[in-house]
């Protein structure tokens, strides 16, 4: 079983954030679906914990409801961080949630970075301020990030093009063919493995020299 996790730190109702999180998680649905992988998908909204995540600030420790969520996170096995843009940079509610993970808790997880913002003078968050975020947490981001103005919707085409790309690029690295292989080279290098002093006792006095 593949777990992926999206957490959207949208705080409308309806909100633009909320439905690339959706499409995010339908794309990844299908991509994994066709290699034939098993597969959880569960979406977060992390305005239904503002209260408890600012408590945690204040308190230093979560509340059971929010560590359920912390495990639920830190836990799958694909992570899909989708915020809205405020003031050039990702919104404080995801910023919070981010703050209270333990910093190696995400270490070595596949994650898809994406946003969403008024106007698509915004775009540039993703990578000067999410991509930097999720590296610094020793995490492995897909190229391509997904990023939706407000202008992105009407037009669809451009959109939907790299919502395909970036989870085709996450069940890559989620899916059945992502560890095999690795494991087949090991099994090979282990097989061809052949000590120096073996090598270099068959070879000519000349070739040693």
């Amino acid at each position: 079983m593949t777990s992926i996790v999206v957490i959207t730190a949208g705080i409308s109702q309806p909100s633009a954030t909320r439905l690339l999180a959706d499409r995010l998680a339908a794309a990844i649905s299908r991509a994994l679906g066709d290699l034939s992988t098993e597969l959880s998908v569960e979406i977060i909204e992390l305005r239904e914990y503002a209260r408890d995540l600012a408590n945690n600030v204040v308190a230093g420790f979560p509340s059971p409801r929010l560590a359920a969520v912390i495990d639920r996170v830190t836990s799958a096995d694909g992570l899909v961080a989708v915020t809205p843009i405020y003031t050039g940079s990702y919104s404080g509610l995801f910023k919070m949630f981010v703050d209270v993970l333990d910093p190696e808790a995400l270490e070595g997880k596949p994650v898809l970075v994406a946003a969403t913002a008024g106007t698509a003078r915004h775009a540039l968050v993703l990578e000067h301020a999410m991509r930097p975020l999720f590296s610094y947490l020793h995490t492995v981001v897909v190229p391509t990030a997904v990023f939706a103005a407000t202008e992105d919707w009407a037009s669809g085409g451009d959109l939907g093009d790299r919502i395909e790309r970036a989870a085709e690029e996450l069940a890559r690295l989620l899916g059945p063919a992502a560890q095999q292989p690795a494991n087949e080279t090991a099994g090979q290098l282990d097989a061809e493995v052949i000590p120096f002093e073996r090598l270099l006792a068959g070879q000519p006095a000349s070739a040693r020299a």
